[in-house]
């Protein structure tokens, strides 16, 4: 029992024990998914080494997709640009092989000169955009390996949540967790205005209701579990009782709300500043601030503070996210010749990219201290900087992610029926994105179970270099297997 009790008092020293790490440290880490897509890319477009389907292709898929990330976050965490090289170099080797007979089909082939109006109603309005699945996929894998990884010494504790200021890959990836729902949550709203039937607010509350019920289930049996087995918990991460699941929960009918909002506010972006900024207002010119950091655990609230304020942040992100998604998911991004397959992509990347270098130089200067307002970053607060910096990282994400689509897959958006759409969307993406995207939440659900089956097995913190990476192959493998399994038999796990 007095070694049970000792394990567990230095796994909470060594959770608690970090000082964070630059917004620069984290962006050389997270490069390495974009440049892992690239390499994808490459052998895809040249040598369509992907599809069709085969056993080397889903090794080499899960390799650069998740192994890649995995790498990254632990073995080369102090060297991320040197496996950025390593992943970069094959891509001169396979520019000298001559191109596969598939490549050079897909080259040669002119599109079918249909007229646009026929094609246009033979299309979805809202098509599945290859970019999104793989920004959204190389997201959730990135969470499914940081959320076990953290619990070895192979993780960097300067990636670990801060305490209270600064930043770190972790803090990053709960807010790009929540932007990335708040892009796929855009889906909805931009279906029920094709539809030019308008929701009453009372029915969008409660049809929210039941996306919030599954997931408030879940954190009560993570509250229970954690409690019962006296599993090692961050109490200053959410608070005594509340935890992620719940954040979640809470997120479905504000946002129903916020949509009703829009008939005066007509911008999810400006909804999300309006949010930010009036909670920023309020941490700096009353006690909230204060009461959040250092109040005495007293009452319920008390308990939670950490949990039930960090929401009003975690909003603003989603907001953001939706905002973006608003704008990346219909087919006509706002093109003046809406039926040129160039122009549309023109001014998809021109909107990514003018949104990326807003939300930067928003959060620069919210942050500068030379001619911005100095405000620090802080994950516990989920202030104004926080949202700046997520939203700013995820746009510029994604921008990563749609050059690489625009370069590699034209022909996805010079499609003229539903099934040359499909057959494109399916070359251009990973299928191992593919299936995380698909089912992600359940996916980060079971991530979650074996994290602490895994913690419960296995002394984590004594575990060698070679253990701790066996094991997270181990975790990955099984939920890239898992994700695969359903999307092999078109299952999709609403939650």
């Amino acid at each position: 029992m007095s070694n049970s009790t000792s394990y567990k008092q230095r796994k909470e020293d060594f959770v608690s024990n970090h000082s964070g790490s630059s917004v620069a440290d984290i962006n050389y880490v997270t490069s390495v998914a974009p440049v892992a897509m690239l390499l994808w890319s490459v052998l895809q477009a040249r040598q369509s080494f992907f599809k069709p389907s085969s056993a080397l292709g889903l090794v080499v898929d899960y390799g650069l997709n998740v192994c890649a990330i995995l790498l990254s976050m632990t073995l080369y965490s102090k060297t991320p640009m040197l496996l950025d090289i390593f992943l970069l170099a094959p891509i001169a080797l396979v520019y000298m092989i001559p191109l596969s007979t598939g490549a050079r089909r897909k080259k040669l082939k002119v599109p079918p000169s249909a007229d646009a109006k026929d094609a246009g109603k033979q299309l979805d309005a809202l098509p599945m955009k290859p970019f999104l699945t793989t920004y959204r996929g190389c997201m959730m894998v990135s969470t499914v390996v940081a959320i076990l990884a953290v619990d070895f010494r192979l993780f960097p504790r300067r990636f670990a949540k801060v305490e209270t200021w600064g930043t770190s890959l972790m803090d990053l990836g709960v807010g790009s967790f929540v932007f990335a729902g708040g892009v796929v949550a855009a889906r909805p709203v931009l279906k029920e205005r094709l539809s030019g039937h308008s929701v009453p607010l009372l029915r969008r509350l409660l049809r929210s209701t039941r996306h919030s019920i599954p997931l408030f289930v879940l954190g009560l049996i993570r509250l229970l579990s954690v409690k019962g087995l006296d599993y090692a918990e961050h109490v200053t991460e959410y608070g005594v009782h509340w935890n992620f699941f719940f954040t979640l929960g809470l997120l479905p009918p504000f946002v129903a709300a916020c949509q009703a909002a829009t008939k005066v506010i007509p911008s999810f972006a400006a909804l999300a500043l309006l949010v930010a900024g009036l909670y920023q207002l309020v941490l700096d010119n009353t006690e909230l601030k204060a009461f959040i950091i250092s109040a005495p655990r007293t009452d319920l609230v008390s308990m939670n503070r950490e949990g039930l304020f960090s929401f009003i942040g975690y909003l603003a992100i989603f907001l953001a996210g939706q905002h973006l998604g608003m704008m990346l998911i219909p087919r006509n991004i706002n093109a003046r010749n809406t039926t040129n397959p160039g122009a549309q992509r023109k001014t998809l990347l021109v909107t990514v990219a003018a949104w990326a270098a807003a939300w930067t130089g928003m959060y620069w200067l919210s942050t500068s201290y030379s001619i911005g307002i100095n405000l620090n970053v802080s994950r516990r607060l989920a202030n104004m900087p926080y949202v700046l910096w997520v939203a700013a990282f995820n746009t510029v994400q994604i921008l990563a992610f749609c050059c690489i689509d625009t370069l590699f897959f034209p022909s996805f958006h010079h499609a003229t029926d539903a099934k040359s759409e499909r057959e494109a969307y399916d070359g251009a993406t990973s299928r191992v994105l593919r299936a995380f995207n698909r089912n992600g939440l359940f996916i980060f659900l079971l991530a979650n179970l074996m994290t602490g089956l895994v913690n419960m097995t296995v002394h984590t913190l004594d575990a060698t270099p070679l253990l701790a990476v066996g094991i997270l192959l181990a975790y990955t493998a099984t939920l890239t297997g898992v994700a695969l399994a359903l999307d092999h038999l078109d299952v999709s796990i609403k939650l």
